[in-house]
């Protein structure tokens, strides 16, 4: 499976708002569990069976709740038993797609 979450915390008295502490807690806490991932500025990737992707994203959820009094959790899951490697194949397929386009004079939309 893969999933793409973001989690932050509100609460964290910073003037400016900012999260990175906490998010780097997160990160790291997706780093060490050896999982196949990915972080953009916005989400984090994860891949991997369904019990070892969810018990990342709740400790990354706990290690981001000693940064402020609330936690905030949006998560989005592609569940497709029997696939692997998904996290890197499925932007290979597109960047092909995408190519296949540009090359036969396809438009995009």
């Amino acid at each position: 499976m893969l999933v793409a979450f973001s989690v932050a915390p509100s609460g964290t008295g910073n003037a400016d708002g900012s999260v990175h502490d906490a998010v780097a807690a997160a990160v790291r806490v997706v780093r060490d569990s050896g999982l196949p991932h990915r972080t953009t500025s916005m989400f984090t990737e994860l891949e991997g069976e369904w019990d070892e992707v969810f018990d990342v994203v709740k400790r990354a959820t706990e290690a981001v709740a000693a940064y402020g009094s609330r936690v905030s959790l949006v998560l989005k899951a592609d569940i497709r038993p029997g696939y692997s490697g998904e996290l890197d194949g499925k932007i290979e397929r597109l960047e092909a797609a995408i190519d296949r386009q540009g090359s036969d004079g396809g438009e995009a939309g």
